[in-house]
């Protein structure tokens, strides 16, 4: 008897390992084929509040966890992409996207055409198409595969197990019967509650409403009724409880990954926790003002037990959002009076657009790191801008913001290489594997730019210090060398960020351009030295500013470039 509840034990445990790393590979393979449209999607975040819903809903459907949207949405709101009014419509809708893998697993068992038996075959079918094709794209497809099948296996397991111990042990059978029977729930007024907390402590412990619902199925797809009496042929109010506690403990993931986040970051796990709060306290008071709701509405609805949990998974999660949907405002207010401002000082440089809650999405996260490039490239430009206008002034003081700026790419630089290395552990595409390796080149070329400028500093104290002149004419062509530059920055900064390589031509024009200037600009140079019209103290500062202005130049261009070799290598 001993060993047989033991064996029993550990196939249970090995279905829920099945439902695990089904979960797992049906979202990392999910969001690997949406990887382009999950990057465009969190792109469009609105001040419309029904769009930010439709957001959050489309990408919990393609993530397959609501705990990872949100974990998401606190890291977008953290990095300031995103203000809160933003981020609680998607949390919202993310509530509700979640549920579509409770209507998977409804799918399980039954009566009539049986999707979950076919399903498990796909878990073969899957393996066999990932293990022979050399395509990427057919192999996340036969992970997909696997991952679906893999889903259904695992609750199959949960449920065999179940039904095993349940008719072979009278001693779990009688206990089940007297926990959850109507006699119990008429002794105790208190069960309600319990059922309540336990949904909340299951979800909390493991992180997974998905998880906790799913093995809700999978028991009463083995008539082991939630809530139910010996006998009875239908479910009651008494599960949904259960389902109600779930919502609460899915806010558990959140809440700790806003550890150590910004106040705003904070606020938004706040709301989380206090849409779903509210919700389930909310339809918990209605089922307890209406005890016969279940029967009276989805056991009618729908004949298999598992759609019945299921659509009213669905029902609560889109009710909530409906009702709360118009007092999105309310819930911010109320969460910047419970979570007060703080004030940070901090001179240490920080990333602005990336956060470690994103890499549970690689593809979101390797543009994230693309818009902080573009900031770091801002700023070299515009150092390399301050150096120039020094010269032309002859201000020397301009080293000083170049050191500082120059100080703060080279810590930046460190941060981002060690997010992309996390990163780089992450399950990615192709594609954005040769992104990541030509961000690193990139990041080269932003500090090449920088050091440039440091090096006009240079020139700058060494045109004072020795009390060298220029003439206006020299002056101006500079002035028209600065501004091509700039030109250039703007073109080679758009291709970059919108990896659009079909404008590299015109970057590549801009550059000849500037070749050809500094070629003209030192040629006229030496002609004006053999005119006497130029001291030869001149030339050392004035070859090596023009020469260093046209290398500036070729760094813009490589970062142009960049975008064309990443998708040169991601198509090899």
């Amino acid at each position: 008897m001993v060993l047989y509840v033991i064996e029993t034990i550990l196939f249970m445990l090995g279905g829920i390992g099945a439902l695990l790393i089904g979960f797992e590979m049906l979202s990392n393979s999910i969001t690997k084929i949406f990887h382009s449209q999950l990057k465009s999607l969190f792109n469009k975040t609105s001040s419309n509040p029904l769009i930010g819903v439709l957001i959050g809903l489309t990408a919990t459907m393609i993530i397959q966890s609501s705990g990872a949207t949100t974990v998401m949405i606190v890291g977008f709101v953290n990095t300031g992409i995103m203000n809160l009014f933003q981020a609680t419509a998607m949390i919202m809708g993310s509530n509700i996207g979640t549920t579509i893998t409770a209507q998977i697993a409804s799918l399980s068992g039954g009566s009539g055409f049986d999707f979950g038996a076919i399903a498990l075959g796909f878990t073969g079918i899957g393996a066999f198409v990932s293990l022979f094709s050399k395509n990427e794209k057919v192999k996340t497809f036969g992970n997909f595969l696997s991952g679906f099948g893999l889903l259904f296996l695992g609750l199959d397991c949960v449920s065999t197990s179940i039904g095993m111990e349940y008719n072979g042990s009278p001693l779990f059978k009688n206990t089940i019967e007297k926990v959850l029977s109507n006699e119990f729930i008429s002794t105790s007024a208190l069960a309600p509650f319990l059922l309540f907390l336990v949904g909340i402590v299951m979800t909390a412990l493991t992180q997974s409403s998905s998880l906790i619902t799913s093995i809700v199925i999978a028991f009463v797809a083995k008539d082991i009724f939630i809530g139910a009496a010996p006998g009875a042929t239908s479910l009651n109010n008494n599960v949904l409880y259960l389902i109600l506690g779930t919502n609460i403990g899915s806010c558990v993931t959140a809440l700790l990954s806003s550890t150590g986040a910004s106040t705003n970051a904070k606020r938004a796990s706040c709301i989380h926790l206090l849409f779903n709060t509210l919700g389930s306290i909310v339809f918990m008071i209605f089922l307890l003002l209406w005890p016969g709701f279940m029967e009276q509405t989805f056991v009618k609805w729908f004949p298999k037990t598992g759609s019945q949990i299921a659509m009213f998974h669905t029902f609560f999660n889109v009710t909530c959002t409906l009702i709360f949907l118009p007092f999105i405002k309310v819930f911010v207010k109320v969460a910047s009076t419970i979570v007060k401002d703080k004030e940070i000082v901090s001179d240490s440089p920080s990333l602005v657009f990336v956060d470690e809650r994103l890499l549970s999405t690689p593809s979101v996260a390797v543009h994230q790191v693309r818009k902080e490039l573009g900031l770091m490239y801002s700023k070299a430009l515009n150092i390399l801008n301050i150096s120039l206008d020094g010269f032309l002034n002859y201000d020397p003081s301009v080293r000083d913001e170049v050191d500082k700026v120059n100080e703060e790419l080279y810590v930046t630089n460190k941060l981002v290489v060690e997010y992309i290395v996390k990163l780089s552990t992450q399950q990615l595409v192709l594609e954005d594997e040769s992104t990541l390796s030509a961000f690193q080149r990139t990041l080269n070329d932003i500090l090449r730019i920088g050091e440039i400028a440091e090096n006009i500093c240079k020139y700058v104290k060494q045109a004072v210090n020795n009390e060298l002149v220029f003439s206006p004419n020299v002056k101006l062509h500079i002035g028209f060398m600065k501004n091509k530059i700039n030109a250039l920055y703007e073109k080679s900064d758009e291709i970059f960020m919108t990896k659009n390589i079909n404008k590299i031509p015109e970057a590549d024009v801009i550059e000849d351009e500037i070749d050809l200037m500094r070629k003209q600009m030192i040629e006229d140079h030496m002609e004006r030295l053999k005119l006497k019209e130029c001291s030869p103290q001149n030339s050392g500062v004035f070859v090596n500013l023009v020469n260093n202005m046209e290398r500036a130049a070729d760094h813009m261009v490589y970062i142009a470039y960049s975008v064309k070799e990443a998708k040169e290598q991601f198509q090899k």
